[in-house]
């Protein structure tokens, strides 16, 4: 039993509608003979790439975040699956609107201790801002963050898998 959650297909849509309606603007730019051709190209140039990304994100329908007895996978976050039994809570947080699952895990497990130098750095500061290293973004899918929050602290504080096959069929329904 595993839950997938898979990307919003509508926020890389407004994304590549935004982008592309720079890109016209900076054509528009170009097109003017006493406007400045740099402005014009650098729109151009760097929502192009928006666009890109926007479509890839838009295509790729691989699942973001994959949740069962085990642990939690996250495509962008940790590119292996996190056990429960290492994570010791979580929290969710919040920048410019954007939704964050932080999780708690013993500091021979975070992802910094095979790092060095600006890794190192990297993990003070964002432990100094109130964020820990596994952080999940849950910005691109389309789900009720609190809840999500809630489930993924129920599943860690589980002790048996028969118990989180259970939370599991729970969050499903």
């Amino acid at each position: 039993m595993e839950i997938r959650l898979y990307k919003s297909p509508w926020r890389a849509l407004k994304l590549l509608l935004g982008c592309a309606a720079f890109v016209a603007i900076g054509l528009w730019i170009i097109r003017k003979p006493d406007a400045p051709k740099l402005v014009g190209w650098a729109s151009i140039v760097f929502f192009g790439v928006g666009g890109v990304v926007s479509l890839f994100q838009l295509l790729d329908r691989r699942p973001q975040i994959i949740i069962n007895e085990l642990g939690i996978f996250d495509r962008v976050a940790h590119h292996e699956f996190i056990n429960w039994e290492i994570i010791q809570d979580a929290y969710l947080m919040q920048v410019h609107k954007e939704k964050l699952l932080c999780l708690i895990v013993p500091e021979a497990f975070e992802p910094s201790q095979r790092k060095t130098g600006i890794g190192k750095a990297l993990k003070r500061l964002s432990k100094e801002l109130g964020f820990q290293e596994l952080t999940i973004p849950l910005g691109l899918i389309h789900i009720d963050e609190v809840r999500f929050t809630q489930f993924v602290v129920a599943m860690t504080q589980a002790e048996q898998p028969a118990t989180r096959t259970q939370l599991l069929l729970q969050y499903n329904t």
